[in-house]
C-alpha cells in the first residue's frame, strides 16, 4: 500500500485529492496538512511513502518544508512531488535541486496524477504533461551553485554516459536501446551513478548532469 500526505493549504484540493486516491486499492491518504510546518511535522510522525505538496502555502511555504523532509536523513525514503498553479513555475527547478521528485501542475488529468504517485515510488522523476526537458535545461542553466564537475570524476565511463542520457530524459528503457545494452543494466548503471552522486532519485540527476556541465541547455538527444 502506498501511503500519501497531503500538504496543502486548500480544503477543497485536499478533499479532491484524497476522493481520487482513497479509491484506489493500492494507495491511502495517510495523513493532510494545511501548511509547510504541519507538513513537515506529519511527515516524521507519519512516515508517507509521497508528499503531494504545494508550492505557495503560508507559514513555511513548500520550497522550505520540501528541504525540511530531504535534509533529515531519517527520512530519506520520503518521496516529494510539488504541486503548482503555474507550469513554469519559478520555484519548480529549485524545488527539484532541493530533493523533489518532480512536480504537477494541480488541473493535471486523475490518471496522470495517479500514474504520478505510483511513478515517484519507483524512483522515477516527474515532470508535468507538456513540461519539456528544456524547462530543466533553462532553469539549471540559471542556477547560480558551483558547478558539480569535480563529482563526475568518481563515475566510470559508462556511468557518465549514462547519466548524460538520463539528463536529456531517456527511460532506462531508451537508454538500453540507445546503448545496445539489456533495461536491467541500464537500470544498474542509473542506480550506481545516484548511490556514487548521493542523489536521491533521477529528478537530481537530472539536476547534476546539467549543473556539471555533462549535458549542457538545448542537447534534446
Amino acid at each position: 500500500m502506498i501511503r500519501v500526505l497531503l500538504a496543502d493549504d486548500q480544503s477543497l484540493v485536499r478533499a479532491g485529492f484524497r476522493a481520487l486516491l482513497d479509491a484506489q486499492p493500492d494507495i491511502e491518504v495517510a495523513g493532510e496538512a494545511a501548511d509547510g510546518e504541519q507538513a513537515v511535522r506529519a511527515v516524521r510522525e507519519l512516515r508517507p511513502d509521497v508528499v503531494l505538496m504545494d508550492i505557495r502555502m503560508p507559514l513555511l511555504d513548500g520550497l522550505a518544508a520540501t528541504r525540511g523532509i530531504t535534509g533529515d536523513a531519517e527520512l530519506k525514503d520520503v518521496k516529494v512531488v510539488m504541486l503548482t498553479t503555474f507550469e513554469l513555475d519559478e520555484y519548480v527547478f529549485e524545488a527539484i535541486r532541493s530533493g523533489a521528485s518532480g512536480f504537477l501542475v494541480k488541473d493535471t488529468e486523475p490518471d496522470e496524477l495517479l500514474r504520478a504517485v505510483r511513478a515517484v515510488v519507483e524512483g522515477d522523476a516527474l515532470l508535468s504533461p507538456g513540461v519539456t526537458r528544456r524547462l530543466i535545461a533553462e532553469f539549471a542553466a540559471r542556477s547560480k551553485e558551483p558547478a558539480a564537475a569535480d563529482a563526475l570524476m568518481r563515475l566510470t565511463e559508462r556511468e557518465r554516459e549514462v547519466m548524460a542520457l538520463v539528463g536529456i530524459g531517456l527511460s532506462n528503457e531508451e537508454i538500453a536501446r540507445r546503448l545496445v545494452v539489456s533495461p536491467l543494466t541500464a537500470k544498474t548503471h542509473v542506480s550506481r551513478t545516484m548511490v556514487k552522486l548521493g542523489a536521491r532519485d533521477r529528478a537530481q540527476l537530472v539536476v547534476l548532469a546539467y549543473e556539471s556541465g555533462l549535458v549542457r541547455p538545448g542537447w534534446l538527444g
